[in-house]
């Protein structure tokens, strides 16, 4: 099958996530073995469209695409890896912002501090809406839908994620199973309880339902929090 991905001025291939990259955070172990060589997902890093190249490196920003299609592992719908990001220069992790293009996405969030998870978040988004992952947190999509999800971020194209702790884990702090329950990953000592929260809006950046994310390069100043969050402190603490 073809997976190439056309957008724009770009042709790309992209980087396929197996089940067997995946063996760790999977909770169906018995789907496992039997379905290493399962594709997962698709990620398609570093987009832009014509003329916008030099504009979106020269801010340090990255326009990314991935595709989960609709899969059940066993008994737990397909995910991504899951991952923190690092600090920037002033103590707060990078921040990301991701938009649904096509089908439906469970965003799962959990911030982690002094080696325990205390907070956790889940986010339902449907096409044209956003989640923000705030500094400091963490996140796991999963496509909870019998359909394909399409999903895009904006990320500063400076750091590289980290696996560690949710790979040690096993997971992150709760699964989602195919009957629709939540279970929390038993590995972790303290596990809040869940808390559901809206896709966010924030006008004042245009970030907005139904507006096209990407469009946000007309002014990169609008992407200015991602690789220096600790000017937009007062809107991280008030979205969620």
């Amino acid at each position: 099958m073809n997976m190439t991905l056309k957008f724009g001025a770009v042709d790309r291939e992209p980087d396929v996530r197996f089940a067997q990259d995946m063996a760790d955070v999977i909770l169906d172990k018995e789907w496992l073995e039997k379905n290493k060589k399962a594709e997962l997902y698709y990620m398609y890093r570093d987009l832009w469209r014509e003329g916008d190249k030099e504009v979106i490196h020269d801010h340090g920003l990255r326009y990314d695409i991935t595709v989960i299609p609709p899969l059940k592992m066993g008994n737990e719908f397909v995910k991504t890896k899951g991952h923190y990001h690092p600090e920037t220069s002033d103590g707060l992790s990078y921040p990301e912002i991701y938009e649904v293009l096509e089908g439906r996405a469970h965003y799962l969030l959990q911030k982690e501090s002094e080696e325990e998870v205390k907070d956790v978040i889940l986010i339902e988004a449907e096409k044209g809406e956003k989640a923000l992952i705030p500094p400091n947190y963490g996140h796991i999509t999963i496509n909870p839908s019998k359909e394909t999800l399409k999903m895009a971020n904006w990320v500063d194209r400076g750091f590289d994620s980290i696996y560690g702790d949710i790979v040690d884990l096993k997971g992150g702090a709760y699964f989602e199973l195919t009957s629709g329950e939540f279970i929390k990953n038993k590995n972790y000592d303290h596990i809040p309880e869940m808390r559901k929260e809206e896709p966010v809006e924030i006008p004042e950046i245009d970030i907005v339902t139904g507006e096209d994310m990407y469009n946000l390069i007309n002014n990169p100043k609008k992407l200015e929090f991602l690789s220096n969050p600790r000017r937009y402190e007062e809107i991280f603490a008030s979205i969620y």
